[in-house]
């Protein structure tokens, strides 16, 4: 009998345990990407095509982790982290450009906290309301599924940026974390 890898969405599950698992997931094997690296390879080491680094992605992700999970699934503004941080009032490219002046350690801690926050306001919004419960976002007319499949969309694409990223940083490839390694989140 073998032990599925604890990012591994359940095979048969109900319909939050496969969205969830699944957003799990493509969170483990973003953070396996950009996981164990220097300040230099987090934010120095770049494709020829784009100004893309894996500090930027982490600092973006953690924004919009607790982004998705605040604002725009409650309409409250983010707090602390971000508040202390002078988050720009447009902050789009603000995660991507900011990170450089981060240490790895502090992207490292920003993004776990950030999933560990997401996750949490989002199972307790599913306890409350359902996959089907309304959300802040265009006035309630979203619900928590639709919110959380933008998210899935969200890291699917950085996901795939942050495999190139790491490649060009050490070789580093694959689809899924080596089987010892443990999401720190």
């Amino acid at each position: 009998m073998t032990i599925d890898p604890p990012w591994e969405p359940p095979l048969a599950g109900t319909e939050v345990e496969a969205l969830m698992g699944a957003l799990d997931r493509l969170r483990a094997t973003f953070r396996w990407k950009a996981d164990g690296l220097d300040s230099a390879a987090l934010g120095n080491k770049a494709i020829a095509s784009s100004a893309l680094t894996l500090g930027g992605l982490l600092k973006h992700l953690a924004l919009v982790e607790d982004y998705y999970s605040t604002g725009r699934m409650t309409g409250e503004r983010m707090g602390e982290p971000w508040a202390s941080m002078g988050l720009p009032e447009d902050a789009q490219d603000w995660g991507f450009t900011s990170a450089a002046d981060d240490s790895p350690e502090e992207l490292y801690a920003l993004y776990d906290g950030a999933v560990r926050r997401c996750r949490e306001r989002v199972l307790s919004k599913i306890d409350n309301s359902g996959l089907d419960g309304p959300v802040a976002v265009f006035g309630g007319e979203f619900n928590l599924r639709r919110l959380l499949f933008d998210l899935l969309e969200e890291y699917g694409r950085h996901t795939g940026h942050a495999d190139l990223l790491r490649e060009a940083v050490d070789g580093r490839t694959g689809e899924d974390p080596d089987s010892d390694w443990v999401p720190p989140f």
